[in-house]
């Protein structure tokens, strides 16, 4: 597992080179900050996901009990910044609808509870110290304000805040957030993408639509 190696607090790192965990699918320029919590991606920001070096060692919940365990699917160009935390399927033996929460060790196999894969699609931004919650999909081009707790799925191009996390307000018109739906510029070639990052980095939706139509279409 990585280590540690940001610096000072503008480094990032790209999660392709982090990640080793087979329960985890990054995107070739999504990025993690991590300088201010000291903490690795893979056994800090992402926890309770069986998966890495030690638990693989210990046990297999796949081969011993049959589970189905989640998987953390994060898009391309995501933003993680510093001390944010996404919660895995480790941890999802407490039945809240039985009796006790207390996961007896001679009943684990039957407690687990699968809450589904997390989901974070392309150009979302986590902010500061947000925690996301197992089983949550964050739409593409969505924002998650520093701080939030999120508890449902965040709609593409929204911005949350709070805990719970809740709608602040849709970045774009219902027209605007459509089109960027329809080209998905994330999923473009590397050449595509550098030719209008001029117009990526604007507030003219309808100028990268153009060229959509005109050049990717």
């Amino acid at each position: 597992m990585e280590q540690n190696k940001f610096n000072k607090w503008s480094d990032t790192q790209y999660l392709a080179d982090l990640v080793t965990n087979s329960m985890i699918e990054v995107g070739k320029y999504s990025y993690y900050s991590g300088y201010y919590e000291n903490q690795n991606f893979e056994d800090g920001c992402v926890r309770y996901l069986w998966g890495d070096p030690k638990t693989r060692a210990s046990f297999n919940p796949i081969e011993q009990f049959d589970w189905h365990l989640d998987r953390l699917i994060i898009g391309n160009f995501v933003c993680i910044a510093s001390g944010a935390i996404i919660l895995m399927g480790g941890n999802h033996n407490h039945r809240s609808d039985w009796i006790t929460v207390y996961p007896f060790a001679d009943h684990v196999k039957e407690s687990y509870q699968a809450k589904g894969d997390t989901v974070i699609k392309s150009d979302a931004w986590i902010g500061m110290n947000a925690m996301i919650m197992p089983g949550i999909t964050i739409g593409e081009g969505a924002i998650v304000a520093s701080g939030s707790l999120v508890t449902k799925n965040v709609e593409p191009y929204t911005i949350v805040a709070g805990n719970p996390a809740r709608l602040v307000k849709k970045r774009f018109s219902e027209t605007e957030i459509e089109k960027l739906l329809e080209m998905r510029w994330f999923d473009w070639s590397d050449e595509e993408i550098r030719a209008v990052e001029s117009i990526l980095m604007s507030h003219s939706i309808e100028d990268l639509y153009q060229y959509y139509l005109n050049h990717i279409k």
